[in-house]
């Protein structure tokens, strides 16, 4: 036993309240297709707005489209569209919601993650073997995601 706090403090505890992550990983994986096509369907219907000149750029608009959809969604209630469809939200260390700040944060480490394949592989390994199904991204920012608690 060691003297250092857990800094995972305030996240449900991986054994205690198993529930909390179970199905977690495919939960993710199915959140993340709806959240792709939402955001490829926002990405066609902002095209007409650049008149029509962000197809020069599409991958990038795509990419910008999705990195302003998931703060805002994250922000406003610590789940994106699929993953609120998925019955699961992302917690920061202490067990809270995220802010905007680490929304945006959150965003920008699996974004960056995103854009290569290692880190890809690595997050969905540890998804998937680690206690708290936390990717790269979580396990570097203190977050995980978990089964929306029921409220009263």
């Amino acid at each position: 036993m060691t003297d250092q706090p857990d800094p995972l403090w305030g996240l449900p505890d991986p054994v205690l309240h198993a529930e909390f992550y179970r199905n977690v990983p495919a939960k993710r994986l199915v959140a993340w297709v709806v959240d792709t096509v939402l955001i490829l369907l926002i990405a066609l219907l902002a095209l007409p707005f650049t008149a029509f000149a962000a197809v020069f750029v599409l991958p990038l608009f795509v990419a910008l489209v999705g990195f302003v959809y998931r703060v805002v969604t994250l922000a406003r209630g610590s789940a994106t569209w699929g993953m609120r469809l998925m019955a699961i939200e992302i917690r920061n260390g202490r067990g809270e919601r995220l802010d905007s700040q680490t929304a945006a944060l959150h965003t920008l480490v699996y974004s960056l993650g995103m854009a290569f394949v290692l880190p890809q592989v690595v997050s969905v390994v540890l998804m998937l073997t680690g206690a708290r199904a936390q990717g790269l991204h979580d396990m570097l920012l203190g977050t995980a995601a978990i089964n929306r608690p029921a409220r009263f």
